[in-house]
């Protein structure tokens, strides 16, 4: 491994696409944008009367362009394009323990979404999603297009709620669980403990008169990989939430939260490994594939919201079937401080126990400073993935109800063989969601 902290050409050579991209994405958002009024939707709901932004907002018109009513079948079209640059500097030991982290501009995500109902007219429709998305700039060529959600819900009665099938998310880390575009921060750092999609069904369900919610879901996905189905380990998935107090007008709100995970070993394998809230970066944490059966994840989660202030936090802890390293166990957690300097607050979505992404309601948008810290250590007993601290400050520009714009700061300690590495990250990212 080359110790030496220059960085290579290629970098350079990446950073050059990036003026013509950002040009094309602001130009075609704009001119979709010639109407300022929105229509509204469950996950978009109206703006107040007179809301005029500063940056045009695509308007209903431009909705029912891409939309499809009939009185069986509904249809609505979603993009979700966002594009990242990340600066890194590293110190020496950064360097040995990882290698020389690249800058990098990524398409993080360029999702293209078609959901609906079915029986439309019915009291109790079917509802059904798919996405799938472009990779092609930044993986394997051959994969330039997989599909991300395959998801059909159909209502089993009250008592049961909804049952989903398909290629759909665990209901396991409040990180996991919503969309990745509400979050505060930009990126997750739990994700050794979970996985972004599975193949499976679920049941979804509120209580209490929707001031809980439960979910359970049993997972397998062998018929998509090389892996036999009786080598194929099971996942089942269990959460529950509920808000402990709320006020009328939703700005004042706890939610608390526990989940447990069960994670069947693949061919008589497990492994935990993760990244620095980045999704350019090597693996700092990770173990190594450990001979073991199972392991079984418990997480507590937390959000309170005070107006515009809000404190997000999780745990997560797991224990890891694996007598040849000892029976390990593992664990992380993150707090999440957020303070939204214009005044709005994030909304709740009491149907699936989350908090939905700033809806600014000024001509210049909404500005939300945050600030963030998190471990993930992967050492116990025979096995040493490393211990990793991260820290992250940031802001975020809600220019709109569509557009977000993102810049922060972050450091990554690493103590991991021996010695003890640190990695600054600088961030900055364009989303936009139709």
């Amino acid at each position: 491994m080359d110790p030496s902290p220059d960085r290579p050409s290629p970098r350079l050579v990446r950073r050059s696409g990036i003026p013509t991209i950002a040009a094309l994405l602001v130009a075609a958002c704009w001119l979709l944008g010639a109407s300022p009024a929105h229509a509204q939707t469950e996950d978009h709901p109206a703006p107040p009367p007179g809301y005029q932004p500063a940056i045009p907002d695509v308007g209903g018109r431009e909705l029912d362009k891409t939309a499809v009513d009939t009185h069986w079948f509904t249809f609505r079209l979603g993009l979700a394009p966002i594009f990242d640059y990340t600066w890194f500097t590293q110190d020496l030991p950064s360097v040995e323990q990882v290698g020389v982290q690249d800058d990098a501009f990524q398409v993080r995500s360029g999702r293209i979404q078609a959901r609906g109902k079915i029986f439309a007219r019915k009291s109790a429709p079917w509802r059904y999603l798919f996405s799938f998305e472009y990779r092609g700039f930044d993986s394997n060529p051959n994969e330039t297009w997989t599909f991300t959600d395959i998801a059909l819900t159909i209502p089993v009665g009250r008592a049961l709620g909804e049952l989903t099938l398909g290629k759909i998310k665990e209901p396991f880390a409040y990180e996991m669980v919503g969309d990745a575009a509400n979050l505060p921060h930009v990126e997750r750092l739990m994700s050794p403990f979970f996985v972004s999609r599975n193949i499976g069904a679920r049941l979804d369900n509120t209580m209490a008169g929707q001031r809980m919610t439960w979910s359970f879901g049993v997972y397998n996905d062998w018929w998509t990989t090389d892996v036999d189905y009786d080598e194929s380990g099971w996942q089942v998935d269990a959460r529950l939430t509920g808000l402990a107090f709320t006020n009328q007008a939703g700005t004042r709100y706890l939610h608390l939260g526990t989940a447990w995970r069960y994670n069947g070993a693949d061919q008589g394998t497990l492994r935990f490994r993760g990244k620095p809230e980045s999704n350019v970066t090597s693996n700092y944490v990770d173990t190594g594939n450990m001979a073991g059966d199972h392991s079984n994840h418990v997480g507590f989660e937390a959000l309170w919201n005070e107006g515009p202030f809000s404190i997000t936090a999780e745990y997560i802890h797991a224990f890891v079937d694996a007598p040849q390293s000892g029976d390990p166990s593992f664990h992380g957690y993150y707090a999440t401080a957020s303070y939204v300097l214009t005044g709005e607050h994030r909304p709740y979505d009491r149907k699936v126990g989350y908090a939905r992404r700033i809806l600014p309601t000024g001509r210049w948008g909404a500005f939300e400073v945050i600030g963030r810290f998190g471990l993930v250590d992967l050492n116990d007993q025979r096995v040493a993935g490393g211990l990793e601290q991260k820290t992250f400050a940031g802001l975020n520009w809600w220019a709109n109800r569509r557009w977000r714009l993102s810049v922060g700061y972050g450091r990554a300690r690493l103590d991991k063989l021996g010695t003890v590495g640190y990695t600054n990250q600088y961030f900055t990212r364009v989303q936009w969601i139709y």
